[in-house]
């Protein structure tokens, strides 16, 4: 009586704790697959907005003088352009649309949260202009954000006939994986 007491109780136990095990097992595994493929999605999405962010920023925008059709205090007149930096000649970039993107890019008002359809991009951008005795900065900069997740991409140009870099980030602060 005593080892068929012994044999039930242990069979019962197993059959709990094999049952427990495989079902731990495969939330883990179907939680880590989903996590994987969310954030290998979410960082690739984001590397594919810096890349259309930096070609648009170097390129004319549309219509190439997109800068003299807007008006930078009213966003409705933003409808039907896409920015691009560019004068069309290289990597030469135009005074004019650098100073009137700047006025529609001020990330303390909703001014900013407009622009981004304008540039391609979803996430947020930062973008800064830097050369010779000077500094520009387009966008609400990741780090005063708690980004979560930055791609950055670096570009030589020119404005006004002097040599400059153009730092390019496309960033979040929101998580890729399950929440």
């Amino acid at each position: 009586m005593r080892a068929q007491f012994w044999s039930v109780d242990v069979i019962f136990a197993i059959t709990i704790f094999g049952t427990a095990l495989v079902l731990l097992t495969f939330v883990w595994t179907s939680i880590s697959n989903q996590y994987s493929l969310s954030y290998g999605m979410g960082s690739a999405n984001l590397q594919a907005q810096l890349q259309s962010l930096q070609n648009r920023i170097l390129g004319s925008g549309t219509p190439s003088n997109w800068n003299s059709a807007v008006d930078v205090s009213n966003p409705p007149t933003w409808a039907n352009v896409s920015i691009g930096l560019g004068t069309g000649n290289g990597t030469a970039l135009s005074q004019g649309k650098v100073m009137t993107f700047m006025a529609m890019s001020d990330y303390n008002s909703a001014d900013y949260q407009a622009t981004k359809p304008l540039l391609g991009v979803g996430y947020e951008y930062y973008i800064v202009i830097y050369g010779n005795n000077m500094t520009m900065s387009f966008g609400v900069p990741p780090f005063m954000n708690k980004a979560t997740a930055t791609q950055v991409a670096m570009q030589s140009a020119t404005l006004n006939g002097m040599p400059v870099r153009v730092q390019i980030m496309v960033w979040t602060n929101k998580t890729f994986g399950v929440s």
